[in-house]
């Protein structure tokens, strides 16, 4: 029994050997565990300084293709108008107003056609090139011979007027054709008030 006893104390205080060694083994470990972490703590960990990234340059745009050329749409052809000559223009005094006109047996130029015998005046004398023709007429009345002859009066006192205003005299020739070419049909006053003139003529072209 005393054997028993004594082994079991001494069993026991081999636990407890062992169990101071485990226990003074975990204690060294936990300071060393502090220490190395006390270490870690008082170390400046040294901070990576920011990455500075640098922008990058964009791709310089391409040059802009030069525009191209418009083609210009090729004028019209131009006809070339030749201009009319007063005389030979409808729209013209000097071609509508052309006549001069008598009374009755008589071949005195009236005052009423001075103007269109001075426009026609100075139209001549500004074309020296250009020759008329001034042509008498008669109405029916009276002979042949008789009215040959007023005609003939008649275109020269056309001629002589327009002499008078500047107009050379071999640009104008003055014949007469007595009653064989009346303006007017009709035997009354109506009708011979037309045919009892003097007609300046141009040429036809």
């Amino acid at each position: 029994m005393w054997i028993r006893l004594r082994d079991a104390s001494a069993h026991r205080a081999r636990l407890m050997g062992r169990l101071e060694l485990h226990t003074a083994k975990t204690f060294a470990l936990i300071v060393a565990v502090a220490a190395l972490l006390g270490a870690c703590s008082s170390t400046p960990v040294a901070t990576p300084a920011p990455v500075v990234k640098e922008p990058i340059a964009a791709a310089p745009m391409p040059a802009p293709p030069p525009p191209a050329a418009v083609s210009k749409p090729a004028p019209p052809p131009t006809v070339a108008t030749a201009e009319l000559p007063a005389y030979l223009d409808p729209k013209s005094a000097i071609s509508t107003a052309r006549s001069v006109y008598f009374d009755f047996e008589r071949a005195i130029v009236k005052p009423e056609f001075n103007a269109l015998l001075d426009r026609q005046g100075k139209y001549l004398a500004a074309h020296p090139t250009l020759s008329v023709r001034i042509e008498g007429n008669a109405d029916e009345r009276g002979s042949a011979e008789y009215n040959l002859a007023l005609g003939q009066k008649r275109a020269e006192a056309v001629r002589h007027a327009l002499v008078l205003l500047g107009v050379a005299p071999k640009q104008m020739e003055a014949i007469s054709w007595g009653s064989e070419k009346p303006k007017a049909p009709g035997h009354d006053e109506a009708a011979w008030s037309q045919n009892r003139r003097a007609d300046i003529q141009y040429p036809s072209r």
